[in-house]
C-alpha cells in the first residue's frame, strides 16, 4: 500500500484531508433546493465507490508487497465489526449533520457539532490514555464551548431579525422554530461523531490492527449500508417539509446526482487521507497534537465557506455576522490549546 514515507509528505496529505473535510459540504449547497435525504443517498455512494477505488488501486500498490486484502486477512474479525459499526454511527451522525445545514447552515451546524464531536473525543482520549496536559486541554475544552455559544446566539439573533423583517412584511410564516432544530440536530450528531473514536482506535490498535485502506473500506461499507435505513426513517419523518417517497430520488434529474456523488467523494478522501496520515510510519508521523489540530480544521474551513461564499449571516447584520467570526476565532483559540495539551 502506498503510505507517505517522510514528514512533509504525511503533512501534506494531512492539509489535503482537512481541505476535503471542510468543503465536501459545499457540493449540497451549491444542490439548491435539493433535499438532503435525496442527496444523501448519493453522497454515500460516493463515499462507498471512492473508498473501493482507492482501496483498489493505493492500497495494493507500493513496494511493501502488502495489500488491501492482505490486511483485511490478518486482523481479528472483531476489528472488522469495530471499523463498520464506526461506519455506521458517523452515517447517523453526518445524516443529522447534513438535515441541520438545511436548516440552520454550514457557518452554524459545522461549529456546533464538531465541537461537540473535539471535545468528546479529547476527552474520552485523555480518560483511556491520560497524555494530555489537564490545564491546556480544559482551557480547549472552555474555548471550544464558548465559540459553541457564540454560535448559537449569533443563530438566534439571525432567527429573531428574520422573524422580525417577516413581520414587518406582512409574511405569516416565519423561521422562528428553526433555531433550536439546526441546533439540536448539531449537538446530537455532533455527540455522535464523538462517540467514533474509540471505536476507531479499536480497529487500529494491536500489532495486527486495520491498516488506513482496509479500515476506509470496512468504515465506508457500515456508512453506505445504513444509509437505506436511515435514509427511509428520514424520508418519513423529515427534518424539514412534507414526507418523501422512494421513487423521487428515481426521478430526480441525472445531474442532481452530481452533487452528492461529488461531495461523498471529496470526504472520502479528506477521511481516508486522515486515516493514511494517521496510520503512517512512525518516523514519518507527525505527532497527535499536529494530528488533532489538523483534522480538525474542517469545520472552521467550513464555516467560513458558509460565511463568506453562502452569505449565511449576510442578512442578519453587523451583531451576528461579528459572532459568527467570533465563533471561528474561538474555535481556533481551542485546537491551538489542544495542540499544546498533547503535544508532550
Amino acid at each position: 500500500m502506498i503510505l507517505p514515507a517522510t514528514y512533509v509528505g504525511t503533512l501534506i496529505v494531512m492539509i489535503l484531508g482537512m481541505l476535503c473535510v471542510g468543503l465536501w459540504a459545499n457540493a449540497y449547497k451549491m444542490a439548491g433546493k435539493l433535499r438532503f435525504e435525496l442527496f444523501y443517498v448519493d453522497f454515500a455512494i460516493g463515499v462507498g465507490l471512492a473508498a473501493v477505488i482507492y482501496g483498489l488501486t493505493f492500497g495494493n500498490l507500493g513496494f511493501d508487497g502488502f495489500s488491501l486484502m492482505d490486511d483485511l486477512m490478518q486482523v481479528h474479525k472483531h476489528q472488522w465489526l469495530d471499523a463498520f459499526g464506526a461506519g455506521v454511527i458517523f452515517n447517523m451522525a453526518n445524516m443529522l449533520l447534513v438535515g441541520a445545514i438545511s436548516v440552520a447552515g454550514m457557518a452554524v451546524a459545522f461549529p456546533v457539532a464538531l465541537g461537540f464531536a473535539l471535545i468528546a473525543g479529547v476527552l474520552l482520549s485523555q480518560l483511556s490514555q491520560r497524555t494530555a496536559n489537564p490545564l491546556y486541554l480544559w482551557v480547549g475544552c472552555a474555548l471550544v464551548l464558548a465559540a459553541i455559544l457564540a454560535d448559537a446566539v449569533a443563530y438566534n439573533s439571525l432567527v429573531a431579525r428574520r422573524r422580525a423583517s417577516a413581520t414587518a412584511t406582512g409574511k405569516k410564516k416565519t423561521s422562528g422554530p428553526r433555531a433550536i432544530k439546526g441546533l439540536i440536530l448539531s449537538v446530537i450528531g455532533g455527540l455522535l461523531m464523538g462517540v467514533l473514536y474509540p471505536l476507531l482506535r479499536a480497529a487500529r490498535e494491536g500489532d495486527v490492527g486495520l491498516g488506513p485502506y482496509s479500515l476506509m473500506v470496512l468504515f465506508a461499507a457500515g456508512a453506505f449500508l445504513s444509509t437505506f435505513v436511515f435514509s427511509l426513517f428520514f424520508m418519513n419523518l423529515p427534518v424539514e417539509g412534507e414526507p418523501l417517497e422512494v421513487r423521487e430520488y428515481f426521478t430526480m434529474r441525472a445531474n442532481r446526482h452530481l452533487f452528492g456523488l461529488a461531495g461523498g467523494i471529496l470526504w472520502s478522501t479528506g477521511a481516508l487521507a486522515t486515516f493514511v496520515a494517521e496510520g503512517t510510519a512512525p518516523e514519518a508521523r507527525l505527532g497527535r497534537a499536529t494530528e488533532l489540530a489538523l483534522s480538525y480544521g474542517g469545520p472552521m474551513i467550513a464555516a467560513l465557506c458558509g460565511l463568506l461564499v453562502w452569505k449565511e449571516f449576510e442578512e442578519g447584520g453587523g451583531r451576528p455576522k461579528a459572532m459568527a467570526f467570533a465563533t471561528v476565532i474561538l474555535f481556533a483559540g481551542g485546537l491551538a490549546s489542544f495542540w499544546l495539551a498533547f503535544r508532550g
